[in-house]
């Protein structure tokens, strides 16, 4: 009996080791990646850091970024319609998918993110992470699902290795799609422009238009295009020429209050000069024109900025003032970010 219980005994002690390794995690090495935060740029997302970019969750999400199996038939890629020469937008008046399908809107550029509060023009997505499945699910974007995204390439041994270096599981999985995504597109952080060398004492002077246009540029844009990042990330209705489409209603489209009514999340103008055309459906083919409609006269609406409502529904500028402004726009160029 004694034998029996002593045998029992240990083979419980061996079980019991066993089901320790089966439970011991497996390790990997997938170091985080150092966003290396501008001085003066806001704080960092709420979000980012529950998804801190890593070495390997990074190297994921470019290449996924550029997968076009991500599209029902394989034509469409992120990077289709996000650029990098275009600061990650592109230059058509609005976005194109699949099979040429126009969408309803401009493509927003892809820069910054990881300080933003809100995406899209109408702020209808708060975490970066829930963002890749909208052009994947849109009738004009990709025309897809995530489930066939993932029967595309879950065999695909390139994609299970980057999946175990990245989340320490090979499988394909939605979350992971959607992490490492993200994770790469927080690292696009563009603050290398000539006005940022400026501020760093790095050598590079103002010309004297440049210099002119940011003075300008204080007194009549600072008000909406504020911080370092040039958006006060706020939604603002300033009287731009309306998409004529039904579906658009501006940040009313989200939150269904007539008082947000073509109100649109005023953009960043870092990079402008690579992203026009500009507006919410590309109403502008230049800075120029934007600049121009500006001081003739903008639309009127119960719920016109009181910016413009309070100044006669303008922003009175004169020739030279314009030609200064767009030039100290342009030393926000930040030409290593788009590759030129």
């Amino acid at each position: 009996m004694e034998r029996v219980l002593l045998f029992l005994s240990g083979l419980l002690l061996l079980l019991s080791c066993n089901r320790e390794k089966v439970i011991e995690p497996i390790p990997y090495d997938n170091p985080e990646i150092p966003l290396n935060i501008p001085d003066g740029f806001p704080s960092l997302n709420a979000f980012v850091g529950e998804n801190k970019p890593t070495k390997y969750g990074v190297e994921l999400g470019e290449k996924l970024f550029h997968e076009k199996k991500l599209s029902g038939n394989n034509t469409i890629s992120c990077a289709s319609c996000h650029k990098q020469s275009s600061a990650f937008a592109d230059n058509n008046v609005q976005a194109i998918g699949i099979y040429g399908r126009v969408g309803l809107r401009n493509t927003p550029p892809l820069q910054n993110l990881a300080f933003m509060k809100f995406f899209n023009w109408d702020g209808n997505i708060l975490q970066l992470e829930k963002q890749p499945l909208v052009p994947i699910i849109t009738h004009e974007e990709m025309n897809s699902s995530i489930l066939e995204v993932i029967g595309k390439i879950r065999d695909d041994y390139e994609y299970k290795d980057l999946f175990k270096k990245a989340f320490g599981d090979e499988n394909v999985t939605a979350d992971g799609i959607y992490q490492s995504i993200a994770q790469y597109e927080y690292t696009l952080i563009s603050a290398n422009s000539k006005y940022d060398r400026i501020r760093r004492n790095e050598g590079d002077t103002f010309t004297e238009s440049e210099a002119r246009g940011y003075q300008v540029f204080q007194q009549k844009c600072m008000s909406c295009h504020s911080t370092e990042l040039f958006t006060d990330q706020r939604f603002r209705n300033v009287g731009f020429p309306v998409n004529p489409s039904t579906e658009e209603a501006g940040r009313a489209r989200v939150t269904g209050i007539p008082a947000d009514l073509m109100s649109f999340r005023v953009p960043s103008l870092r990079n402008a000069e690579y992203t026009a055309p500009y507006g919410s459906f590309g109403q502008f083919p230049t800075l120029k024109s934007v600049l121009d409609y500006f001081d003739n006269g903008v639309l009127d609406a119960d719920n016109l900025d009181p910016i413009l409502k309070d100044n006669g529904n303008r922003i009175p500028l004169t020739e030279q003032e314009k030609e200064d402004i767009i030039s100290f726009i342009k030393t926000l160029s930040d030409s290593t970010f788009v590759g030129k």
